[in-house]
């Protein structure tokens, strides 16, 4: 439902002037005090204000003021809009405060070096800087770069916590998967010679198994010609 009025001091002198609602419901509708619409049927205030009609501008239906007129109790509410229009995205740079724009410098070093995988589009987005500007402290190259102190732009005021963690994520969805640091492959000759190496050490243990069966062979058949004697 919506819930602003369209000029409600002028719709208020409509109100007083075509309707017989009471002050009290006039001044709820239009979001006024009732000594205040009390001075508009007077004469006293609003003088020069041309009245504007609700049922026109579709915020009233001519049923809903007859309800209030029947019953002082009742409390007008504002119709459904017929027709509802798009939110106007926000195109460009974030608008700053001229009391904040001094804090951008110092949010974007934060920025900078807190969240790196931020693009520069998208810190200007937040900030509301120029990519310039941007490029000029990364590389400490801007005018006031020895005086910068890194600040969350969040504490300043320059964009909210839900706005970063977005464009944060973003970020994080767009970076590529990092490649394991053990994953590299051995080159074919160091492969090569671990094989040679290992059936050596194969070839070798070999060796060193039918020794020790030889000399346990010798060592029994010693016992058996002594045992014999």
């Amino acid at each position: 439902m919506a819930t602003q009025l369209l000029m409600p001091k002028a719709t208020a002198v409509w109100l007083v002037d075509n309707t017989a609602l009471s002050f009290d419901q006039i001044a709820a509708f239009c979001k006024l005090h009732p000594l205040e619409v009390k001075a508009i049927a007077d004469g006293e205030s609003a003088q020069g204000i041309k009245g504007l009609d609700p049922i026109i501008t579709g915020q009233l239906t001519r049923d809903e003021i007859e309800r209030g007129e029947k019953n002082n109790d009742y409390r007008l509410k504002i119709s459904e809009p017929k027709v509802r229009l798009p939110e106007n995205k926000r195109k460009g740079p974030r608008y700053t405060p001229l009391s904040k724009r001094q804090d951008r410098p110092n949010a974007i070093l934060w920025l900078v070096r807190n969240h790196s995988e931020l693009k520069d589009a998208q810190i200007a987005r937040l900030i509301g800087t120029t990519k310039s500007t941007i490029e000029q402290i990364r590389n400490r190259t801007h005018w006031n770069s020895a005086n910068l102190t890194p600040m969350d732009p969040v504490t300043l005021g320059l964009c909210s916590q839900i706005e970063l963690d977005i464009e944060v994520e973003k970020a994080a969805k767009n970076r590529p998967a990092a490649m394991p640091e053990d994953g590299t492959l051995l080159p074919a000759s160091a492969t090569e010679n671990l094989e040679i190496n290992d059936k050596k050490d194969e070839e070798l243990d070999a060796d060193k198994v039918f020794a020790k069966l030889s000399s346990l062979k010798s060592d029994n058949s010693e016992t058996n010609d002594s045992d014999d004697k």
